[in-house]
This record gives structure tokens, C-alpha cells and sequence, in this order.
């Protein structure tokens, strides 16, 4: 089964090597047929401590490091 990859944007640097990043999605709402956005924030994990608040960054779906952390930042 293939990896996912997602594209977000940070917004916050919550430890050591952990970034939070939101991504967003547009979908039509079913009854009202309006273009809404939703959005889900995900940990991931940032080995070398590079990635900025306020940076778009990729991850990518990997093995836990940690009990939430499960992408990692790919670029």
C-alpha cells in the first residue's frame, strides 16, 4: 500500500523535532452545494529541526515515532 502524501502549512513547532502542520480541503456542501473548507491537523515529525512556523511543507505517512506522531516532513 502506497504512502499518502499531504501539503499543509506549520503552525506550530509543539517540541523537539515535532512540527504541527493543518491541511486544508475544499469539499461542496452536500445540501447546499457550496464550496466549504475542513481542515485536520497532523504531528509530524521534523528530523533535523529545519522546517519554520508559517513554512508549506509535504509529509508523508510513516511508522509511529510516537503515540500521535505518525508522518514525517518530507520537504
Amino acid at each position: 500500500m502506497p504512502r499518502r502524501n499531504l501539503t499543509g502549512r506549520v503552525v506550530s513547532k509543539s517540541g523537539d523535532k515535532t512540527v504541527v502542520v493543518i491541511v486544508e480541503r475544499r469539499v461542496i456542501h452536500p445540501l447546499y452545494k457550496k464550496t466549504i473548507r475542513r481542515s485536520k491537523k497532523y504531528h509530524a515529525h521534523d528530523e533535523e529541526n529545519k522546517v519554520k512556523v508559517g513554512s508549506i511543507v509535504q509529509i508523508r505517512e510513516c511508522s509511529p515515532f510516537s503515540k500521535m506522531k505518525t508522518w514525517e516532513v518530507i520537504g
